[in-house]
């Protein structure tokens, strides 16, 4: 393990301020810093940047295995870019993850409201459901209740963490240091970052598209891929351009 960049200390260090905090403050500070559905009451203009130092605080894994991620990984692309280029890519991969992540949930949860309404639900009963849970028993009789329950889900369930910067961070990472050797915890067997790192995204990948979850429950499957997506762009278009030979303070 190499020495933690003093960038890197102070993004864990906010990350823990902001766990604990959540912890002694509870579900006000959830609702103000998660990111929610854009047309969600909760929603909130900042919530695209704070959603990245908020952690489910169920999980303390959550929290542990992303800030490991963030020293382990971040640590080197500081030390090679230089604190402001490090954070410039940083908030902007896990700005692009809040984006992403909320474009496929603005597609997921109009294509459940089309259903709904082809099976003549209105679009007050739609608006209630959203906002109770309850709907009336008939309309399983139309729509499979995994629909219901996934577009209930979508629209109020918040997304937190900073594990869509931390996928741009890993994916640059990659692209700097393609034959480092990494592990995993359950798979202690060194297998080159170049290969890695492509089969966690394909993991996320196939999660997303099948909701069968490869790493758990809850997971923000297309935010891991857009805060990769993002990172990718960025640490690609610096390598090509040699920008990252130049160092910003």
């Amino acid at each position: 393990m190499g020495r933690i960049t003093e960038t890197v200390k102070v993004l864990i260090i906010i990350n823990v301020i902001f766990y604990a905090g959540s912890l002694l403050i509870g579900d006000v500070a959830y609702r103000l810093f998660s990111l929610y559905y854009f047309e969600h009451p909760n929603f909130q203009i900042w919530q695209p940047i704070t959603h990245m130092f908020m952690h489910d605080q169920n999980s303390l894994m959550h929290i542990l295995f992303n800030m490991f991620g963030l020293y382990m990984f971040g640590s080197p692309l500081e030390a090679q870019w230089g604190r402001n280029k490090f954070l410039f890519f940083y908030f902007s991969a896990g700005i692009g993850a809040a984006l992403i992540h909320s474009v496929v949930a603005y597609f997921q949860v109009n294509s459940g409201m089309d259903v709904l309404m082809a099976a003549g639900v209105s679009p007050s009963e739609i608006t209630e459901m959203f906002a109770t849970g309850q709907y009336r028993s008939s309309i399983l009789n139309e729509v499979p209740i995994d629909t219901l329950e996934g577009l209930y889900r979508d629209f109020n369930t918040p997304a937190v963490g900073a594990s869509g910067a931390i996928y741009g961070v890993l994916v640059a990472f990659g692209l700097m240091y393609p034959n480092m050797e990494l592990m995993l915890i359950f798979l202690p067997i060194p297998i080159k970052a170049k290969y890695f790192i492509p089969a966690l995204l394909i993991m996320d990948l196939f999660s997303g598209l099948t909701g069968f979850s490869v790493f758990g429950e809850n997971i923000a499957n297309w935010a891991h891929l857009g805060g990769a997506l993002f990172g990718f762009i960025m640490a690609y278009y610096w390598k090509k351009n040699s920008f990252n030979n130049t160092r910003m303070y």
